[in-house]
This record gives structure tokens, C-alpha cells and sequence, in this order.
């Protein structure tokens, strides 16, 4: 495949960084110190309005599992207790459901995490390499995940090869829209001021891949181990990023 390619927009997960990772270590920790988090800051307005933008979702939650433990909530309702929409949250993490409050809400607790030295990013091997060359190169690179930003440069901000932050210029979350979707892509094309034509998407998703594809945008299929994953359909696929040649902007693997 050939394209004139100026920017690399990168998912995340399965992607640039292991599965287990955010499977196995970040969701864990979030899940396991949520009702701490919201009672230690239950007061504080902004988690308030996270707070009440989850409990918002839950009442609009029709599925039986959410109903059933909405049954079960014995808060007053004439003021939300923090801990009240702990099990919804519980609920959506343990069926990967990517609520936006629940994204910022983890970021938040990920921040203390890192912070303490209790979380470091494990990217594969060869990405710290690939994005210093990228950069070097002149390439615009950007992130799009369903974890928030704030999470997001929490990652790159504590990997195992250092901070790595300054190496991106955007970064985008599902307040751009939901990675399935088309207009999701022009809107981050238009925002970062290029063609979609001249944008290539990473990822290891083929939903994602499509709605890209759709967009305009060339598209790698991210085949790495321990991805749920592996048939990249239609789609060129890329297993190391030493192999993806970005040569006077042209792209070949």
C-alpha cells in the first residue's frame, strides 16, 4: 500500500501498549478503590457532576442486570451518596462498558496510581523507538482512545521508557465520538487540520478499522500477542512497528 501520510493517529490498547495491561491492571485497581476515591472526594464539585452524570446513565440503563441492581439502591435520593453508583460502575467495568464518567472518573484514580509509583506503562518493545523516529521524522502523532485523555497521558507520561508526552500533539477521547463511527474520524481529521487521506489509524480493532477506512483515512490492522484478535479482514496488518516505513511521508510495510 501506498499513501502520503503527515499523521499517525494511534489507539492505544493492543495496539501501542499490551491488553493486559489495562485488562489486568489498570481496570483491577480503578474497580478496587472507587467507593475509597468517591468517598474521599464525594465533596469535590467536579466528582459531584461525575457522580450525577453516572447515576443520570443508569436510570436510562434499560438492560435487566442495571434495572435489577437499580432496585437494589437504598440512598436517599434527595442527595446522592457517593458510594450509591459504586455497583453500576462495578457493572459497566466488568462488562467493558465505556461510559465517559466512568473513563474520567478511573483516569482520576490511574493519576494517584502513577503517581505513587504503583503503576508504570509496559508499551511493547519497539513503540518508544518507533514514536521517537515518527517525531523525528516530522510525522504529527496523535492518540485516540476510549480511556480518557487525561488517562491517556498518564500512560505515556509514566512508561517504561519515561515520559513520553511530548511526542504527541493531540489526543482524543470518545468526546470526539465513538471509535465505530465514521463522522468520528472526519471530526479528528478536521481537528488536528488534515485530509483524512493523509492520517493513518492504527489499531487492532476492525469496527474501528472500518469507521476509519469509511472516513478516508488509511488504516494498519495492530496484530500483537495477547490481543483478543488476529484477522485483520480486509486490512493490511502490522506486527512490529520497526517494520512500518514512513519514507518522505510514503507509507509501506
Amino acid at each position: 500500500m501506498a499513501a502520503v501520510i503527515t499523521h499517525l493517529l494511534l489507539d492505544i490498547e493492543g495496539t501501542t501498549c499490551p491488553v493486559s495491561f489495562v485488562a489486568e491492571v489498570l481496570f483491577p485497581y480503578a474497580r478496587q478503590r472507587l467507593g475509597s476515591y468517591l468517598q474521599e472526594h464525594g465533596d469535590d464539585p467536579a466528582i459531584q457532576g461525575l457522580i450525577q452524570a453516572v447515576d443520570q446513565a443508569w436510570a436510562a440503563d434499560d438492560t435487566r442486570e442495571a434495572v435489577d441492581l437499580r432496585r437494589q439502591l437504598q440512598a436517599d435520593e434527595a442527595r446522592l451518596d457517593a458510594n450509591a453508583v459504586v455497583p453500576y460502575l462495578e457493572w459497566l467495568i466488568d462488562h467493558d462498558i465505556k461510559l465517559t464518567a466512568l473513563k474520567d472518573l478511573q483516569g482520576r484514580i490511574w493519576q494517584a496510581g502513577y503517581a505513587s509509583g504503583d503503576l508504570i506503562a509496559p508499551l511493547y518493545a519497539d513503540v518508544p523507538d518507533a514514536l521517537n523516529r515518527w517525531h523525528s521524522q516530522g510525522l504529527v502523532l496523535a492518540v485516540y482512545s476510549s480511556g480518557s485523555v487525561p488517562a491517556q497521558q498518564l500512560l505515556y507520561g509514566h512508561s517504561q521508557a519515561g515520559d513520553l508526552r511530548a511526542l504527541f500533539q493531540h489526543w482524543f477521547d470518545t468526546r470526539s465520538g465513538l471509535k465505530q463511527q465514521a463522522q468520528s474520524y472526519h471530526r479528528i481529521a478536521e481537528s488536528m487540520g488534515a485530509s483524512p487521506q493523509h492520517v493513518l489509524f492504527v489499531s487492532d480493532s476492525l469496527a474501528e478499522l472500518e469507521a476509519a477506512d469509511t472516513a478516508g483515512m488509511a488504516v494498519l490492522f495492530s496484530d500483537r500477542d495477547g490481543n483478543p484478535a488476529h484477522d485483520p479482514g480486509r486490512f493490511e496488518r502490522i506486527t512490529n512497528y520497526s517494520h512500518l516505513s514512513l519514507d518522505n511521508g510514503i507509507l509501506g510495510t
